[in-house]
């Protein structure tokens, strides 16, 4: 009873080091960590020959690379992108990217499911639904099948559109620019404007209609 509570309350304290993102919509990488640190932990649980260290120093070095991938994750964007994946554009104005759904595995009936959990019954009603790397189906309408609110009453329609992360975490994302229309001359000069350079932007996104968010990186 010892071991198992000691081992239990270590894996408490693993996951809570990881982040509270663990207990939610976990990525790849994270439910793997999860997993293995559950199995580890279970061996010297069974088994009171092994000594509780044999449980103990593993579960902490995964910890420990956990957390280093976590930082270097947050720092260097092929890192994160090969732990976590990056996000796929299922659909766009109302028509669905094949090669997208190909490449993500995901069926068309899969699609349409989640699509109905959001309740849209009708793909044309959509402006972009974006996979998201924990799976789950981000789904923006199209001005006109939103809900109307207060405010909107007698307000013309919005084309704002779908915001492409031109800028993120002071690190530029090229496909963003290209997918958006814009280059690197666009880009020069924004930042130019704002007396800025890349790594000192938290965030630099642009609309279809031309919008702009800027947050810069706090120091």
């Amino acid at each position: 009873m010892i071991r198992t509570a000691a081992l239990y309350g270590l894996l408490i304290l693993a996951v809570r080091l990881m982040g509270k993102r663990q207990v939610a919509e976990m990525e790849p990488a994270e439910f793997v960590v999860t997993m293995l640190l559950a199995n580890l932990a279970s061996v010297p649980m069974q088994d009171n020959g092994l000594p509780l260290l044999s449980g103990v120093a593993p579960i902490l070095t995964v910890l420990a690379l956990e957390l280093i991938l976590a930082v270097l994750a947050m720092k260097l964007l092929p890192v994160r992108r090969l732990l976590n994946g990056v996000p796929a554009l299922l659909i766009r104005d109302g028509r669905i990217d094949q090669r997208a759904l190909a490449a993500s595995r995901v069926s068309l009936d899969e699609l349409e499911q989640k699509l109905r959990e959001k309740d849209v019954f009708d793909c044309a009603e959509v402006a972009c639904a974006i996979l998201e790397t924990d799976g789950e189906l981000t789904v923006q309408l199209r001005s006109a099948h939103q809900p109307a609110e207060k405010g909107d009453v007698g307000a013309p329609l919005s084309p704002a559109g779908l915001y492409y992360n031109i800028v993120a975490d002071g690190v530029v994302l090229p496909e963003n620019l290209r997918a958006a229309g814009l280059d690197r001359a666009w880009l020069r000069a924004e930042l130019a404007r704002r007396g800025v350079r890349a790594r000192d932007v938290f965030l630099l996104a642009v609309n279809e209609a031309g919008e702009l968010r800027f947050v810069e990186r706090e120091r």
